[in-house]
């Protein structure tokens, strides 16, 4: 089956990059279009397609359109089940994080938006934003101690494309956090398909003001 994947900004939409990675790690056959968030008029754009009117949204074959990150994932699970782990425990905490994921942290997701195109460093993101991360220094470590590594649950998985995002605003905006959940960042850092993403994110279209904080800058960490 081809899929049609409607796409926000690359270097902007958090959830539009864990789709994405959905399709390219799993090597599924998509069709990708974009929406521009320049204007501002994303639900516009989206109006013929999906009746939420966002970003990303995922079309089947037969036009009916899944358009939450959550429901994109156990969709292409369908027909591709390794999106998700083999091993039953595995999968249910897999699932679990990935929930998590798609409902929690947002200090991080409001103090910190996702923008692939700057770093920042020296600068103070305050008790909640702290709080988001050393919630997500815990069930990351229960899940690699667990399941041994080197990704969430083993083997790379759904859990791992939706936390790819927080990876790139702890590292984008230079966040404190443990030695282990430092080495989980670097493996995203370092993970071709994102790297590609990232790639095309500095390239296409002009940068958004209204994503931009007045912190210090700094280089672009790996």
């Amino acid at each position: 089956m081809t899929y049609h994947l409607i796409l926000g900004d690359r270097a902007y939409s958090s959830w539009s990059l864990r789709a994405w990675l959905l399709v390219d790690r799993w090597d599924i056959d998509a069709d990708i279009s974009y929406v521009s968030f320049l204007s501002r008029d994303v639900e516009a754009q989206l109006e013929r397609a999906t009746p939420s009117r966002t970003v990303p949204t995922l079309v089947l074959a037969d036009g009916t359109p899944v358009w939450d990150s959550l429901a994109v994932a156990e969709t292409l699970a369908e027909a591709h089940p390794s999106i998700w782990p083999e091993d039953a425990p595995a999968r249910a905490v897999a699932r679990s994080l990935a929930a998590e994921m798609h409902s929690g942290f947002g200090a991080l997701r409001e103090v910190c938006p996702m923008n692939l195109r700057v770093a920042y460093q020296d600068w103070d993101p305050g008790d909640g934003v702290a709080a988001d991360l050393r919630r997500l220094e815990r069930i990351w470590d229960y899940a690699l101690d667990r399941f041994g590594g080197p990704w969430l649950c083993g083997e790379y998985s759904a859990a791992d494309a939706f936390y790819t995002p927080v990876a790139a605003r702890i590292a984008g905006y230079g966040l404190n956090v443990s030695e282990s959940a430092a080495a989980y960042v670097r493996a995203h850092l370092e993970e071709p398909s994102f790297r590609a993403w990232r790639a095309l994110a500095l390239t296409e279209g002009p940068d958004l003001p209204w994503y931009a904080r007045s912190y210090p800058q700094a280089d672009w960490p790996g």
